[in-house]
């Protein structure tokens, strides 16, 4: 026959037994509480980083488009805050080569207030040109901080495509 225990009356603490907690709400509440203790506002102000210069450190360089048209290919790229000046577009050795420098500084001073941010950067992308393209008749415009590149092709490679027909065997 099998022996028999009784248990006790009184629950012990679900943290202190290591019992698995049945109290949805309460257990969700630890773990939101958990996921702000580390927020900017319990730190000291002088060790937060704004979101603006943290994501600047990631990218590699602005946006680009690449796309094929009719006449030849279109590059896009977006350069917020720049001018023609700052922006540099070279080829060489069948590399187009796009670059540029940023460098901003803002001051703001107000009673018990001031505020002096630096920010600065480069970027350069390249793009190896395409078969076909004609290189003395690449054109680069820039309006409202977007730069687009032209690249024609040449009048050989915009001949008509033919279909080939597949033989079954």
């Amino acid at each position: 026959m099998a022996e028999q225990s009784k248990l006790p009356a009184a629950r012990e603490s679900t943290q202190a037994s290591g019992v698995f907690d049945w109290r949805p709400l309460e257990s969700f509440q630890r773990q939101f509480d958990r996921l702000f203790d580390d927020f900017p506002s319990r730190r000291n102000l002088a060790d937060f980083q704004p979101f603006e210069r943290m994501m600047s450190q990631w990218s590699a360089g602005p946006p680009v488009d690449f796309v094929e048209k009719d006449g030849g290919y279109e590059i896009t790229a977006e350069l917020p805050g720049l001018d023609e000046k700052s922006v540099d577009v070279k080829l060489a050795n069948g590399v187009l080569s796009i670059s540029g420098e940023k460098s901003e500084e803002k001051e703001e001073k107000k009673e018990g207030y001031y505020c002096s941010e630096r920010r600065y950067g480069s970027f350069r992308r390249a793009f190896r040109v395409p078969e076909g393209v004609d290189v003395d008749k690449i054109t680069a415009d820039f309006e409202k901080g977007v730069l687009k590149i032209k690249l024609p092709k040449m009048p050989e490679s915009q001949k008509e495509e033919k279909k080939i027909k597949i033989a079954a065997k």
